[in-house]
């Protein structure tokens, strides 16, 4: 395959997360992709991000995961494109498409720690960003 630069715009970043948390296990649940699109409709930070341009999106990060270094590479496409106030924004969507179908599998919690430590966020608020978006999906 040859050597593609995948540049990303912010927002196309912030997408990037979600789908990395998808990936994950392996499977993109009709759930993960159901939360990643409401998530794109319902938040500031997607005003004016096109819902169609998600799969556009995916492609690229499926093609950066690819690689042996994949997630090093998309980590650090990430760190690179979103200032430190978005990159808790990528954390929280991971988590939020993590909580999207239930609980997270093995694989997804090992991702969201190595993605905790490829956006070089700190422990405690990735905790706190954890937390919160458990407790959106609590059962009564």
């Amino acid at each position: 395959m040859p050597h593609t630069k995948i540049r990303f715009t912010a927002q196309e970043a912030l997408v990037c997360a979600m789908v990395l948390m998808s990936a994950a296990d392996q499977q993109m649940s009709d759930a993960e992709l159901g939360m990643m699109s409401r998530l794109v409709r319902e938040l500031p930070v997607f005003d004016g991000f096109q819902l169609h341009e998600i799969e556009l999106v995916t492609e690229s990060c499926l093609t950066l995961l690819a690689a042996p270094d994949g997630l090093d590479r998309a980590c650090a496409l990430l760190r690179e494109v979103l200032p430190e106030r978005l990159r808790e924004t990528a954390y929280l969507l991971a988590c939020e498409v993590a909580a999207a179908d239930g609980e997270a599998t093995q694989e997804e919690l090992q991702f969201l720690q190595d993605f905790r430590i490829g956006l070089d966020l700190d422990r405690l608020i990735a905790g706190a960003i954890e937390r919160a978006a458990k407790a959106r999906y609590q059962f009564v």
